[in-house]
Order: structure tokens, then C-alpha cells, then sequence
């Protein structure tokens, strides 16, 4: 990887504020386990053991601060914590806003993608550019419906469409940008690449792994405790 780009400053984002509510459990997914081992933790792990992340900040609801702390006891030399919002962009602002005034490149994932992999986040970003943002993808495997009420109304090309995933990569003035103008103007975006995309940045796409699944089904654990194992196994 290029040193220009390991000597900015890295810091990672990890949002963990979710609730159980799609997964019907009393505990929020995040700290359900696989293979005997908190998703959180094992998704944190996955960052603490690349020498170039400088920190890693959790964000996470005040009320499950406390056993966020206990899971992740043994990573806490690069740990910062940040209050979750009442919403995902709120979430993640609160994360962006703890970062060190070092670090000039931010990378966003999802508390509950465990399965990614090193090689995966380190061939993200060393295509990270200024001006530009990095995102995860794997390509689509179905065909897509685009529906009005209960009706088919086209068909897109799934040879131009992609899964978005996470780790996202950033430089961090410009995601503070992006976030600026989508609280100003109440956009509302369900990741932090499409901000970019409203400042007019540039998002290239990363092809990752399709076993880089979100645990947010029941179906998803069963799928995440037989990744797991093979994981832990390897």
C-alpha cells in the first residue's frame, strides 16, 4: 500500500447503536454471539490487528455503553466511544465528531459485518483518493424489480447494479461535508457513500466478498454461525 496514504492517519468508525427489533431478540444483534464470540467483537477484531488503523471509535446507545466496554475490554488501547443518535446519521456524525484531529482518512462499517476480511479493507484503501470515496460492492446476483404499488413498472440492468456494502472510506473534511449538507437540507441517505454523491465526490467501487453478509435476520445467524466456525477453524 502506498505510505502517502498510511501516513494521513486512519481511523475507523464502527457503528453498533442498533436495536433487536428486525432480529426479535431482547439483546441487540450486535452482541448476540457466533461460535461463542459477540459480533461486535468479532468485527472490532478485525480492525485492531492492522498496525496502520490508528483508533477505533464505537459508537453505541448509552444504554448498552457498559457491556460495549466489557466485550471489547481486550482492544481497548485503540477504542474511543461515541454516543449513539435517533438515527443512523445522527450515529455515525456523533463517531465522525470523536475522530483525531490527525487523522485525515476515516473509514465507516457496520458493527454487524463480522466476516470481512483484512485483505479486503487494505485493497480498499489503497484506492482511496482526494476527492473521491471508496465503497465495498459485490455485484448483484438477481434480477431487480422496480414496482409501483403491486406492479412491475421496469426492469434495471443488473450488469450496472451492486450490493453496497461496508467498510466505506473517506477522507474526513469531505464526509464532514457531506453531513453538513444533508442535516441542512433534510437529506436523508441510508449510507455514508450517497453523501458524497450530494456534494458531487466521486465513488469508485471496491469488489469485496459476498460472505461480508450483515447479521440483521434470524436467517443471517444461522448463515453467520456456520462462517463463523469455518472462520475460527482456518
Amino acid at each position: 500500500m502506498d505510505e502517502k496514504i498510511l501516513n494521513k492517519g486512519i481511523s475507523v468508525i464502527i457503528t453498533a447503536a442498533g436495536n433487536g427489533t428486525r432480529m426479535g431478540t431482547d439483546l441487540p444483534k450486535q452482541f448476540l454471539k457466533l461460535n461463542n464470540r459477540e459480533i461486535i467483537q468479532r468485527t472490532v477484531g478485525k480492525f485492531f490487528e492492522l498496525s496502520f488503523v490508528k483508533e477505533i471509535i464505537i459508537v453505541v446507545s448509552e444504554e448498552e455503553m457498559e457491556r460495549c466496554l466489557e466485550i471489547l475490554k481486550d482492544f481497548s488501547s485503540k477504542l474511543k466511544f461515541a454516543k449513539g443518535g435517533n438515527t443512523r446519521e445522527e450515529s455515525t456524525f456523533n463517531g465522525l465528531n470523536m475522530v483525531d484531529k490527525g487523522s485525515e482518512i476515516v473509514i465507516t462499517h457496520d458493527g454487524v459485518r463480522p466476516f470481512i476480511k483484512k485483505e479486503t479493507i487494505i485493497g480498499a484503501l489503497s484506492e482511496v483518493k482526494r476527492d473521491e470515496a471508496v465503497v465495498v460492492c459485490v455485484p448483484m446476483k438477481d434480477t431487480i424489480k422496480n414496482a409501483k404499488g403491486n406492479y412491475i413498472s421496469y426492469t434495471p440492468n443488473r450488469e450496472e447494479l451492486y450490493n453496497a456494502q461496508t467498510p466505506q472510506i473517506f477522507y474526513k473534511d469531505d464526509l464532514i461535508k457531506g453531513y453538513e449538507k444533508a442535516f441542512k437540507e433534510n437529506i436523508k441517505v441510508t449510507d455514508d457513500s450517497s453523501l458524497m454523491e450530494v456534494i458531487g465526490h466521486k465513488v469508485k467501487i471496491y469488489i469485496g466478498e459476498y460472505d461480508n453478509i450483515k447479521i440483521t435476520t434470524k436467517e443471517d445467524l444461522i448463515i453467520g454461525e456456520i462462517l463463523a466456525k469455518m472462520e475460527d477453524e482456518s
